[in-house]
């Protein structure tokens, strides 16, 4: 006896022995589960190809993967698999309910056809799946997040190709946003780290339409996250970042091609053609996250790629003023961090800030020299004082804070510490009565402040780098002064201090190859200096202990 089912019966539907595949049993009575005999029936039915799709097929699978939870990591995969093609086949043949979604339970008590019961109780089981599969992203095992992650970006093309929604004008571009949001919601989860299973996700985004929806998506994401929950969990921030980060715009405005869901003909129309369009979700996405809270640490993985991973990509980067101006007033290794963007927006969108270069020379403290991000400041740091605009004062303050602290640095900074301060002296010619002032009163201390945190008022101008020389102050029979570098017991130290007694009228040198010297680096190089040869004190060797034999030593002396 044949086995029919209700909810497919009709015209050009096919049957299926009930060996290769159970009854499940009638809705709505009961709540139906995909138990494991289910899941084996089924794929040996799809592995036997007995499932003919023609028309409205028969095939009748109640729950979707609701009991794969209590099941193995073998049995999880299995059943995804066999819902994969499952799904998939139903996608590509229109066996799914298209349009709005009608309540299941009034469908199916209703009096329409078999056709229209059957399509829209499968469109529910779809759905159902869907659920679970997003579910499955944070699953214990890594395999079954990645099989999970790779099945529903299949439903994303498929469904993107074949929509289960209705146009609303001729050529309107479906795209499924319900069921790809739901994959970016599920991948920045709340509870667990999510960043091994982002790094799969990178994949998609070399996709312009992926990457787009990306954007939307994660930006609605971090919006519904943060006005649900007054203190969000460190892992959904840590996961919005590595998403956000790995989403990364073309440099140039190049036409958009690459389409994971491809439509039958691009228009002109669609936004997810526009370059321009692509930069204002950048820019959305963005600023959405960047107005919360964020973590310190998070805060520090920001600013090290937004010069050169966010700013470029910006319709308006001026925008980032705020963001920026509050990071540089956090200090120590923020402020550090949050130079690189400032000087991008004074330099080539005119921003103005009137106390940068104050709060840059706060920033010089004997920590500057062993924090992580030291060769990005000092790079930074001689681009902000490169122009021959700035005041002889401000300029002078920093080369006289550089040489105070440069008593206390080690060798492998004050190797690039020294060149710097000989070059503001060399770009500055007014700052060079720092080294000689011709006729200069005779002082008894230092006139230089170093607690004042305005340059203006510090006094460097009336002081001198004798932290480099010798004392000015001191009397012509004194020693010189302990402190100056020229006396360091690093030789190659004392050899860069030297410098500033030569003419400064010189090229300027490159800091650029000493920016990352390191200790180890020194050792290593003083390792492999050859020391120098031995010298021939007689040009006949000697023998014995008193010398030739015709020596006058062996001729008056003897050993006994």
């Amino acid at each position: 006896m044949q086995t029919h089912y209700p909810e497919a019966a009709g015209a050009g539907c096919a049957s299926l022995r009930p060996a290769d595949f159970p009854a499940p049993p009638r809705a709505p009575k009961a709540r139906h589960r995909f138990t494991s005999s289910w899941s084996s029936a089924l794929r040996n039915v799809l592995g036997r190809g007995q499932i003919h799709l023609q028309g409205s097929s028969l095939l009748s699978v109640r729950g979707g993967l609701l009991r794969v939870k209590s099941e193995g990591q073998e049995e999880i995969q299995d059943a995804v698999r066999a819902c994969s093609r499952l799904f998939g086949a139903l996608l590509e043949r229109g066996e799914l309910f298209v349009g709005q979604l009608p309540p299941e339970e009034t469908v199916l008590a209703g009096s329409q056809g078999a056709t229209r019961k059957y399509k829209v109780w499968m469109r529910h089981r779809y759905q159902s799946c869907c659920n679970r599969l997003v579910e499955l992203l944070a699953h214990s095992s890594f395999q079954v997040q990645e099989l999970a992650l790779s099945t529903l970006m299949k439903f994303v093309q498929l469904e993107g190709m074949h929509p289960l929604e209705k146009p609303k004008w001729e050529g309107n571009y479906l795209f499924p946003r319900q069921l790809f949001k739901s994959v970016v919601g599920g991948l920045l989860s709340q509870e667990e780290d999510h960043s091994l299973l982002l790094s799969q996700f990178r994949e998609y985004l070399e996709h312009d339409d992926i990457r787009y929806h990306t954007m939307q998506a994660a930006a609605d994401t971090v919006a519904r996250v943060t006005s649900g929950h007054p203190e969000v969990p460190l892992a959904f921030w840590d996961n919005a970042f590595t998403l956000l980060a790995a989403v990364s715009l073309p440099r140039q405005d190049c036409s958009v091609s690459s389409f994971y869901v491809k439509p039958a003909q691009l228009s002109d129309k669609w936004k997810v053609t526009h370059p321009k369009e692509h930069r204002k979700a950048f820019q959305l996405m963005w600023l959405g996250f960047l107005k919360h809270k964020l973590p310190l640490s998070l805060c520090k993985k920001v600013l090290v790629i937004m010069h050169d991973s966010i700013l470029p990509h910006l319709a308006q980067p001026s925008l980032m003023i705020d963001f920026l101006t509050r990071a540089y007033d956090i200090g120590g290794a923020v402020s550090l961090l949050a130079l690189n963007g400032l000087f991008i927006l004074i330099h080539k969108h005119n921003l103005e800030y009137p106390d940068f270069y104050r709060k840059l020379y706060g920033l010089l403290d004997p920590s500057i020299f062993h924090v992580k991000y030291r060769a990005r400041f000092f790079h930074l740091a001689d681009l902000f004082l490169s122009s021959s605009h700035l005041p002889a004062y401000l300029v002078a303050a920093f080369a006289k804070r550089l040489s105070r602290l440069a008593l206390t640095a080690p060798p492998e900074a004050l190797l690039m510490v020294l060149p710097f301060i000989c070059n503001l002296l060399r770009r500055h010619p007014a700052c060079r009565v720092l080294v000689h002032r011709p006729g200069g009163p005779e002082l008894d201390a230092d006139p230089y402040d170093p607690g004042e945190e305005d340059p203006a008022k510090s006094r460097a101008l009336e002081s001198s780098l004798w932290e480099l020389q010798c004392c000015p102050w001191r009397s012509d029979d004194s020693p010189p002064a302990p402190q100056a570098l020229q006396r360091h017991y690093h030789p190659e130290v004392s050899k860069a201090a030297s410098v500033i007694n030569q003419l400064l009228c010189l090229p300027e040198v490159s800091i650029a190859p000493l920016l990352e010297l390191t200790a180890f680096e020194m050792f290593e190089r003083d390792l492999k200096k050859k020391g120098p040869e031995a010298v021939p004190l007689e040009f006949i060797p000697a023998r014995g202990l008193l010398g030739r034999r015709d020596d006058l030593c062996a001729q008056c002396f003897t050993l006994s």
